[in-house]
């Protein structure tokens, strides 16, 4: 693992680091802020998906987290949303290929070699973090936007017992369902949906559910809500009589001025079910 930067931040130090993956076959990169009781001993973590065409850039520098997060004594990890560079897959649309990974294990041609994000974020990233810095591997919790909110959400429900909380700002509720998954479910899985299952956080809902607290914000001015479907994950919340929270925010869009507007109470959220 290389040190790209690090930065005093809010009492801790916000960090960018690169290290070679054997998940992916590159060199990935992350975004680590660590609050000032990390000089103490093991903090508490919480995970951010970060949505399409975002790098592990975008909610560092946008979403204003690190001073709540300070404040909270929880460390944020910010993992980058696809593999990249010479010889990785690429596509022309904005929506898949390099930055739209997806968080899942492509299986299909020619995106088999690189794209396993799903044991990426869920399996090598933790193990790296985990011996490398002082985070308190049995406090984690995870949230995400858009893209980065269907992985937070099909994430948490796929792994019982990891995650204290889950949370997402707009994620992708049903993509199954929708533009946003039919098209990189077909091209990442294959045409077979019973492959698509385990990744669409509406049917993994309805077949499990979460075992700690969930809160969703959407709002309703957000110009791709016909594309994230809410409605679904709504109703299957409560089918499920899911215990969690889901808000429908007046007026805001899909931008960073909206995550940035809720992400207090998404870390006050998560600090709660972290630490009680």
């Amino acid at each position: 693992m290389k040190t790209i930067s690090e930065n005093r931040c809010f009492g801790g130090v916000q960090g960018v680091y690169t290290h070679a993956s054997q998940a992916t076959g590159t060199d990935m990169t992350f975004g680590l802020f660590l609050p000032e009781g990390a000089e103490d001993g093991p903090v508490p973590l919480l995970w951010y998906l970060s949505g399409l065409t975002c790098t592990h850039e975008n909610a560092m520098v946008k979403a204003g987290a690190q001073r709540w997060a300070a404040e909270a004594g929880i460390a944020l990890i910010f993992p980058d949303t696809s593999p990249r560079g010479e010889g990785v897959a690429n596509d022309e649309a904005y929506d898949l290929g390099q930055g739209a990974g997806f968080y899942v294990n492509a299986t299909e041609s020619p995106w088999a070699p690189h794209f396993s994000m799903w044991d990426y974020v869920t399996d090598e990233l933790p193990d790296l973090v985990f011996r490398a810095f002082p985070l308190e591997e049995t406090l984690q919790a995870i949230t995400g936007h858009s893209m980065g909110g269907h992985g937070a959400l099909t994430i948490a429900m796929s792994l019982p017992g990891r995650f204290s909380s889950v949370s997402a700002f707009a994620p992708i509720c049903n993509p199954s369902a929708s533009d946003w998954g039919r098209k990189q479910f077909t091209a990442y899985l294959g045409k077979d949906e019973s492959a698509w299952a385990p990744h669409d956080a509406t049917l993994l809902m309805r077949k499990r559910g979460f075992d700690g607290p969930v809160l969703i914000d959407q709002g309703t001015a957000d110009q791709f809500i016909d594309l994230l479907k809410p409605e679904a994950l709504a109703s299957a919340m409560t089918e499920r009589r899911q215990g969690g929270t889901f808000r429908m925010q007046k007026g805001y869009d899909h931008s960073y001025f909206f995550v940035s507007s809720f992400i207090e109470d998404h870390i006050a959220f998560h600090a709660d079910a972290l630490m009680g």
